[in-house]
């Protein structure tokens, strides 16, 4: 088996990765087209791609799945890949990219708009927006919610508590509990939340109703589905509501969506124009306004009601140290997650 058999194989079962590429064979794109590969909902950031289609010009194509699959289907592909932009959801699965070669680098001017800790160490792949890992919880049921993740395996939340293993945020913050805490201790969470009863959930939107719903009093999530509901529905629509985690602890991880160019790409110059473009105020202002998270270069403004990004307490550790999917992933396995 071919090492990159190998590496796709370790960072998702081959099942899921025939089915869930959002085309997977038979899908075709033009040769002029600027292609994306997407781990970002088509629902969050579809809008975004026809703006950045406007703004640039560019002939635009996009295939949507799960960040770790895509990155997966990206390896599978090797030289051969069409993507030209890989727009992951997770530095995780960037990381994972880098790792193994498959990113050029990113110019310099387009780095230097992020801080050093949003971007990767390589100079090969760079944040777009920031999110970090809350607890959601009923306010009806839940007057002092936990205040780590470590206190989720106590007997009083048995069955009362949501994840999302196969989800990408998850498996980062999997990812950093491994190299925060270690893989003993990292393994032992796993299998107490999993004898807790813990329940498992598709995606953060759907924890995010069952707490609203009353069906859960706890879930692990992004602060922005939160935030979006809101937004749609007003406070009062919304009975739920958030926990930030303190003291560093590694539910509370600050994360960032991010791109990377493909080495192999053919239309380098197109990705490097869209790369510009997602780290302009344009692009920075929707990720604020529209989906909520942090955007990540200066002067631009994060959205009202939501905490300022420096005063979140996450815990301290070098985003490009989430490449080690694979390893998380074959842990999600053995635990019986995924």
């Amino acid at each position: 088996m071919s090492l990159r058999r190998l590496v796709a194989a370790a960072l998702i079962p081959l099942a899921l990765l025939a089915s869930a590429c959002g085309g997977g064979e038979g899908e075709s794109f033009g040769d002029d087209s600027l292609v994306i590969y997407s781990g970002r909902n088509e629902n969050l950031v579809g809008p975004l791609i026809e703006k950045l289609r406007t703004a640039t010009g560019l002939d635009v194509q996009v295939r949507y799945g799960d960040s770790a699959e895509l990155a997966a289907q990206i390896l599978e592909e090797g030289a051969d890949t069409r993507a030209d932009l890989f727009f992951s959801q997770d530095a995780g699965a960037l990381g994972a990219l880098s790792k193994h070669r498959m990113l050029a680098p990113i110019a310099p001017a387009a780095l230097d708009r992020v801080p050093a800790e949003y971007r990767g160490s390589d100079g090969t792949w760079v944040g777009l927006s920031g999110r970090s890992r809350v607890i959601v919880y009923d306010p009806r049921t839940v007057t002092a919610p936990p205040k780590s993740v470590f206190e989720l395996t106590d007997p009083r939340w048995q069955g009362k508590v949501g994840w999302a293993p196969t989800n990408a945020s998850f498996q980062s913050f999997v990812t950093a509990l491994r190299v925060l805490s270690g893989e003993d201790r990292a393994r032992q969470w796993l299998e107490a939340m999993k004898a807790n009863g813990t329940q498992t959930f598709s995606n953060n939107v759907n924890i995010l109703n069952a707490v609203d719903e009353g069906k859960l009093q706890l879930g692990l999530i992004n602060h922005y589905y939160w935030y979006e509901k809101v937004a749609e529905r007003g406070a009062n629509g919304v009975p739920s509501r958030l926990a930030y985690l303190p003291g560093g602890d590694p539910g509370a991880l600050v994360n960032v969506a991010g791109v990377g160019v493909l080495k192999d790409s053919e239309h380098a110059a197109a990705a490097h124009k869209a790369v510009d473009f997602l780290l302009g105020t344009e692009a920075q202002k929707y990720f604020a306004d529209t989906t909520k998270e942090y955007p990540l270069i200066s002067g631009v403004a994060t959205a009202a009601g939501l905490p300022p990004f420096d005063s979140l307490k996450g815990p301290e550790v070098d985003l490009s140290k989430l490449d080690s999917i694979e390893q998380t992933i074959t842990l999600l396995q053995e635990v019986g997650l995924v």
